[in-house]
């Protein structure tokens, strides 16, 4: 059986721009929401950027394929080296401006008369010079641009799977390896959302919070827009072996399926996030008595937390450590379960529990971590659900001694 190790993490989130200024500040509770008013037509509200301005989503993940890499030591060219890299809003941003160019452009054209945008700016040189380039901002090339940058002409996926996009990436990369069709992937999701359009989306659903994000909260108020990402060296053992690079942890099944249910609102009774967990313990051959933690999904929306608590309730012991990190970094989407799966593997690393930040009044009866504890972590769940009833589950351990036989831990 091939074994699938993770070998390089790097990770940028409004919490900090390495791993180990995201996690410091994590486990001090602190937080990277603030509030912000990035677009002068909206109002001013909570948000997880990065920096003072919204982010691109090429500058950021070109510098987390070279982060990842580094902690990997590994340098490309990398023609072997399979690109799964994930996004559920990807190029948004650039084609809202373009959009707004092309509606400029054509109301100084035409006196203002807003006809048909095709009729309003025809395809001719006057378009702005962005519009060379459109091909690029197509939403899977943001996982073609990461394979030129480390010279990578194997398998290139881009998967979007809504708020699961992350973990349905990493489920990607990890069949690949397993079928022998490669032996090492860079892999995660990348979230540069806050846009007018996301923006006024999940706010004309009443699903924005007003001042801060508080999952699993009494008083919660709805998601906090982020943006960020994580991606992961995934190598097989035998490959970690042969080069003796070091491991953070292994990675030990997942599970995925669809409500088939609602484009927005969760299955009300959770059977199809219970089935994914279920699918992902038993491809690791794990029970629920052996998850030392689970880091859930935890939007803050009134829905998910009270379905996602009720799986839990359902499936696992009292006692079960669970935690959001949204309330640190925000909702970042398509990059929520890669942020997750590399605050799990921190947590595994530093045998760590990471709070739910912004937590103060649980609502359910979970044992919700609410300051930074030490425990005995071996195995952990990783959880995301996302538009559509897409459900996500993955489970990361520690090495085995049989596994590590010859392999660098950190």
């Amino acid at each position: 059986m091939v074994e699938v190790v993770v070998t390089g993490i790097s990770l940028i989130s409004a919490l900090g721009k390495s791993p180990e200024d995201s996690w410091q500040k994590l486990i001090a509770g602190k937080t990277g929401i603030h509030l912000h008013q990035p677009f002068p037509e909206l109002n001013l509200r909570p948000l997880g950027l990065i920096g003072k301005q919204p982010a691109q989503v090429k500058k950021v993940t070109s510098w987390l394929v070279t982060s990842a890499l580094k902690d990997a030591s590994l340098v490309p060219p990398l023609p072997d080296c399979a690109v799964v890299i994930g996004s559920s809003r990807s190029y948004q941003a650039a084609w809202e401006e373009m959009a707004r160019q092309m509606y400029e452009e054509g109301e100084r054209g035409r006196g203002g008369d807003r006809e048909n945008l095709s009729k309003i700016f025809p395809l001719s040189s006057s378009f702005p010079m962005s519009f060379e380039n459109w091909l690029d901002t197509l939403p899977h090339m943001n996982a073609i641009a990461a394979a030129r940058q480390i010279g990578a002409t194997g398998i290139v996926l881009a998967p979007m799977a809504a708020c699961a996009t992350g973990i349905w990436a990493i489920a990607q990369a990890v069949e690949l390896i397993k079928t022998g069709q490669v032996a090492r992937v860079l892999v995660g999701a990348v979230e540069a959302a806050i846009t007018p359009l996301t923006i006024t989306g999940f706010e004309q659903m009443g699903a924005l919070a007003s001042t801060g994000a508080y999952p699993f909260d009494l008083h919660r108020e709805g998601l906090v827009l982020g943006e960020g990402g994580a991606l992961f060296v995934l190598e097989s053992a035998e490959l970690a072996r042969r080069r003796q690079a070091k491991v953070y942890a292994q990675i030990l099944g997942f599970g995925l399926t669809a409500d088939a249910f609602h484009p927005n609102a969760p299955e009300p009774t959770g059977k199809s996030a219970i089935a994914a967990i279920k699918q992902c313990l038993e491809r690791s051959n794990l029970t629920v008595n052996n998850i030392d933690y689970i880091h859930a999904h935890g939007t803050a929306t009134q829905m998910n937390d009270r379905i996602e608590s009720l799986v839990i309730q359902r499936l696992f012991p009292q006692g079960v450590a669970v935690s959001s990190t949204k309330g640190a970094t925000g909702h970042t989407l398509g990059a929520s379960g890669a942020l997750g799966v590399a605050f799990s593997l921190m947590a595994l690393q530093q045998q760590i529990l990471p709070p739910t930040v912004g937590l103060r009044e649980p609502e359910f009866d979970l044992d919700l971590v609410r300051e930074a504890r030490e425990a005995e972590i071996r195995q952990v769940l990783c959880l995301s659900f996302g538009f559509g009833g897409q459900n996500g589950a993955i489970a990361l351990g520690l090495p085995t001694k049989e596994l590590i036989n010859g392999i660098v831990l950190p």
